[in-house]
């Protein structure tokens, strides 16, 4: 099973379009049969999700969003934000200004495989996460334990 993993820097074009790498275009065709993507805006970047992957979302969201609290002002947010992003014949996805802007996605990137959906970070705010994750990396031995991988 192909999964998007890895990350790689790019810069966007003048028009805000994201060269998608081949190895996650291959992921696309070949897991997901598919090059269309649904791009939303998330915490502190965009997530990327092949169309099968955003469509399980929106059942979950339906299925069981009802259930927690308050839980209208996460779906509305993540629902606005929402832009299908066919990919083109030179591989790249146009990133609407208005998905753009929120987060400071101005120009340089980091696209990051997240498994089943990549995310695409401003590449400041991507070193700033890394930084404090690796500071923070002990706060993960529980939950690796947990999973049996420590």
């Amino acid at each position: 099973m192909q999964r998007f993993r890895s990350h790689s820097e790019h810069s966007l074009d003048p028009k805000g379009r994201l060269n998608i790498p081949t190895r996650f275009r291959d992921v696309l065709r070949e897991q997901f049969h598919s090059e269309m993507l649904i791009v939303t805006h998330w915490q502190k970047c965009l997530r990327a999700y092949p169309m099968a992957e955003w469509e399980a979302l929106e059942e979950t969201l339906l299925a069981q969003g009802k259930n927690q609290p308050d839980f209208s002002r996460f779906v509305r947010y993540l629902i606005a934000g929402v832009s299908e992003c066919p990919v083109d014949k030179q591989g790249r996805i146009l990133l609407p200004p208005a998905l753009r802007s929120g987060l400071g996605i101005e120009k340089d990137v980091v696209v990051v495989g997240m498994l089943q959906h990549f995310e695409i970070w401003d590449k400041v705010a991507w070193e700033e996460e890394t930084r404090h994750t690796r500071e923070t990396f002990g706060d993960f031995s529980a939950g690796l334990s947990a999973l049996g991988i420590l």
